[in-house]
């Protein structure tokens, strides 16, 4: 079993910068991969980035690529996004996830609450 929660969500103004956390507990968080999600209002859940067991191995959306950068310590159990060069369309509510990697993707089987992340224009 794997908890996850996340942290670090605020109100920033557009190209501004801003780094989540999300805390995993369980003795097998090294052995997962770890991915971040968002959903904006009125939206649908999307996947942002993801990161394998090592960190040796990231993919990322589209929409966000060169802007955020997912990492991971394994020490800490902390999986972290760094994001930057802020957006307006990059408010939503961000959540972390465990699982399995695929090829662009993240199969999800544990999810954190979700932290809010607010760009203003």
């Amino acid at each position: 079993q794997v908890q996850l929660v996340e942290s670090g969500g605020k109100l920033v103004q557009a190209g501004g910068s801003l780094r989540l956390s999300c805390a995993a507990s369980g003795r097998t968080f090294s052995t997962y991969a770890k991915g971040w999600f968002r959903q904006a209002p009125g939206k649908e859940r999307e996947f942002v980035a993801a990161i394998n067991w090592s960190g040796g191995v990231t993919y990322y959306a589209d929409s966000v690529k060169g802007r955020l950068t997912i990492s991971r310590d394994n020490a800490k159990n902390t999986v972290y996004l760094q994001m930057n060069s802020l957006r307006p369309e990059d408010t939503a509510v961000y959540y972390c996830a465990a699982g399995t990697l695929r090829v662009g993707d993240l199969k999800q089987d544990y999810w954190g609450t979700g932290t809010l992340v607010t760009v203003s224009s």
